[in-house]
C-alpha cells in the first residue's frame, strides 16, 4: 500500500520549501504565478491532501460550518440542508449536519461540539432551543442564524417565516369553498413555530369566521403518525369538520391516511391544506393543497445572513422574512351541500350522516 503523501514530499517534488507549500495552500503569502503553479503541479503528482484542521489553523479561519435540522426522516429538512449545502459551497465552506430530533438537550450538546470545533458559524434550522444556548453562542463570538427562535443581535441573524399570510390563504381558501366547520391540527406547543402557526390559525380564524367558537384544535408531533393519532382523536370526539388545515404535510398525510381508514374520501368528504410543500405532497394521490415555505431561498438567505457576520463581525445580524403562499392541489373542494345543510342546522353526527 503506498503510503500517503506528506506535504514535504509535495516540497520536494516542486523544489520549493514547505512553507512555500503552505502558503500556496492557505494563500496566506504572495507567492509567484510560476512557483504557485509549480506546487500546484506537485501536489497533483503526490496525490496530496492538505489537512483541513492544520490549514484552518494556518490561515486563521475555519471553512466549516454547523447546521442543525429537527429531523432528518421529515423530507422538508433534507430539501433545506441540500439548499444551505450547495449556498455554502459557493462561499467555500463545508457543512457538518446534526439532526436534534425535537430534542432541547441534544440541542445543546450539539452546538457545544460545533464550538469545540471551532466551526466558523452555526446555522440552527430547528424549533428547539434552550436559552442557555444563546447566551453560550453570544460567550463565544460564534456567528449564527436562527430560523423564527432568536433575534438579531451581536453575531446572530434570524429568519423570520411569514406564518400569518400563508395560513391565512388556506383559511380565505376553505371559506371561499363555502367550508364553514374548520379544524386545525398543530405540532408540539413546546416549539415555538408550532405556537407561530396555531396563532396564525386563530387569527385568520377570527378574520374570516368570526362566529365559528368554540375552535376546533389538536395537537400532533409533526410526524405521520401524530397526524393519524390527531385526526383520530378529531374523529372520536364527534365533531364533523369539513375542512382541516394542518401545521406541516408529513401530519396532513397522516391526516388523510386516516381518512382512507375510516372510508373518507379526501376531497368529496372533507377538505384537507398542509404547510411546507414537501416533495411528497405533489405526489400524494390526491395530491395535496398546501401552504409553500420555499427551501431555496430560506436555506440561501440563512447563508447569506451567516456570511455576513462571519466577514464582518463587527456588524449586527439582520432579520431575513421568508414568504410563504397557498399552493392549490386537488384535496380541497366545495363543501357538499349535505354537509351545509347539517352545519346550518347545528347537527352535529357522524360523516355518514353529514356527508353521505
Amino acid at each position: 500500500m503506498t503510503a500517503k503523501a506528506r506535504i514535504k514530499d509535495v516540497a520536494r517534488e516542486a523544489g520549493v520549501s514547505t512553507a512555500t507549500v503552505s502558503h500556496v495552500i492557505n494563500k496566506t503569502r504572495f507567492v509567484s504565478e510560476e512557483t504557485r503553479a509549480r506546487v500546484m503541479r506537485a501536489i497533483e503528482h503526490c496525490n496530496y491532501y492538505p489537512n483541513a484542521h492544520a490549514r484552518s489553523l494556518a490561515s486563521g479561519r475555519s471553512d466549516t460550518l454547523g447546521l442543525l435540522i429537527s429531523d432528518i426522516s421529515n423530507p422538508f429538512f433534507p430539501e433545506l440542508v441540500k439548499s444551505i449545502e450547495v449556498a455554502a459551497f459557493e462561499k467555500g465552506y463545508n457543512v457538518i449536519l446534526s439532526n436534534t430530533d425535537y430534542d432541547a438537550e441534544r440541542t445543546f450538546n450539539s452546538v457545544r461540539r460545533f464550538i469545540e470545533r471551532e466551526v466558523a458559524g452555526v446555522a440552527l434550522m430547528t424549533s428547539e432551543l434552550d436559552p442557555a444556548l444563546i447566551g453560550e453562542l453570544t460567550r463565544c463570538h460564534v456567528p449564527v442564524v436562527f430560523l423564527d427562535i432568536g433575534s438579531a443581535g451581536v453575531c446572530m441573524s434570524n429568519i423570520v417565516v411569514d406564518y400569518q399570510t400563508g395560513i391565512g390563504e388556506a383559511i380565505e381558501h376553505l371559506v371561499w369553498l363555502g367550508h364553514r366547520k374548520i379544524a386545525y391540527i398543530g405540532g408540539p406547543t413546546r416549539l415555538r413555530s408550532a405556537v407561530k402557526r396555531l396563532e396564525a390559525f386563530r387569527s385568520s380564524m377570527k378574520d374570516y369566521l368570526p362566529d365559528s367558537e368554540p375552535l376546533m384544535i389538536y395537537e400532533g408531533d409533526f410526524r405521520i403518525e401524530g397526524g393519524i393519532s390527531a385526526a383520530r382523536e378529531m374523529f372520536n370526539s364527534g365533531e364533523t369538520p369539513t375542512g382541516v388545515v394542518v401545521a406541516n404535510d408529513m401530519m396532513a398525510l397522516g391526516v388523510m391516511a386516516e381518512c382512507s381508514a375510516r372510508g373518507l374520501r379526501v376531497p368529496d368528504h372533507i377538505s384537507v391544506i398542509g404547510f411546507d410543500d414537501i416533495a411528497f405532497a405533489a405526489l400524494n394521490n390526491p395530491a395535496l393543497t398546501t401552504v409553500r415555505l420555499p427551501r431555496g431561498d430560506l436555506g440561501r438567505k440563512a447563508i447569506e445572513a451567516l456570511m455576513a457576520t462571519i466577514e464582518h463581525p463587527e456588524q449586527l445580524g439582520v432579520e431575513i422574512n421568508i414568504p410563504t403562499y397557498l399552493l392549490l392541489r386537488d384535496s380541497t373542494a366545495p363543501v357538499r351541500e349535505t354537509a351545509r345543510r347539517s352545519e346550518d342546522n347545528q347537527e352535529v353526527g357522524n360523516y355518514d350522516n353529514a356527508v353521505e
